[in-house]
């Protein structure tokens, strides 16, 4: 099992958490951590904006990361949602067999 963490931005609290309801509900997550109120700057449409954010950090196995950046595409209010996976490279095996044992029922 390679688990990996997913990094997702979303423009309110109630769009993160509906994401986060939905990719452990279909358990292509087995955990999901809103964390409200960042302020992000980016370079979009050739200007750089400065809008308030909520990031969305998401615990899945990484045959998963497709069908959650799909998941994310098809229910985000934005047009290029962030989403972005970042292998766990160690940590408390308990933890990391209990992401595998959350999403293991779901069909790659």
């Amino acid at each position: 099992m390679d688990p990996v963490l997913i990094y997702i931005t979303a423009a309110s609290a109630e769009e993160a958490l509906a994401l986060g309801r939905a990719l452990v509900g279909e358990r292509l997550a087995a955990c999901a951590n809103v964390w409200p109120a960042i302020t992000s700057v980016y370079r979009w449409q050739g200007a750089v904006q400065e809008d308030g954010e909520v990031a969305l950090i998401v615990k899945t196995r990484a045959a998963l990361v497709d069908r959650v950046s799909a998941r994310v595409r098809d229910l985000h209010s934005y047009d290029c949602p962030c989403v972005v996976a970042v292998p766990i490279s160690g940590g408390n095996p308990a933890f990391l067999d209990w992401i595998a044992a959350e999403t293991a029922d779901t069909a790659v």
